[in-house]
């Protein structure tokens, strides 16, 4: 990771009131390296301890909550519902529309760049049909569920 990487993220996270930790950089560096990589609470703990970094489970749940709050992960439920998940999104502006694809099987995530300009005229569109109802939206998530290529062309 270059210095200015780093000093883009210290200057997000202070801007949110978080500091720059030794296990804020451990959980940033490890979805750095992988942006595709859309892991649940446990599998990023085990990820973590398999580097060596010792992290207790709540304050990691609780570093990954404020990561998703101050906009460098995006949080959102997987298919089941039941598990929260975690993207990598980096530099990117917080509140920015992210269309991808998640396998279901192996929840890789996929960007979908070509859709980007359609999805925000679609999240538009919504966001202002709500606000003809009076309601306010806070965000939106776009994720089309599926079974990526590699795993459908795996044998069971």
């Amino acid at each position: 990771m270059n210095e200015s990487t780093l000093s883009g993220w210290t200057e997000r996270l202070h801007q949110s009131g978080l500091r720059f930790t030794a296990a804020t950089r451990s959980v940033l560096m490890l979805f750095a390296s992988d942006p595709g990589w859309g892991p649940s609470h446990a599998e990023v703990l085990d990820r973590l301890h398999q580097h060596g970094v010792d992290i207790n489970r709540v304050t990691l749940y609780r570093l990954l909550d404020r990561l998703a709050a101050c906009g460098l992960l995006e949080r959102h439920a997987d298919a089941s519902g039941r598990v929260w998940r975690f993207a990598w999104i980096g530099d990117q502006p917080a509140g920015t529309l992210h269309p991808r694809f998640e396998c279901d099987a192996c929840h890789r995530l996929v960007a979908l760049e070509p859709a980007k300009a359609k999805a925000r005229e679609m999240a538009q569109t919504l966001q202002n049909a709500l606000a003809a109802m009076g309601h306010h939206a806070e965000r939106l998530d776009f994720t089309i569920h599926g079974t990526c290529a590699g795993c459908a062309s795996s044998p069971p």
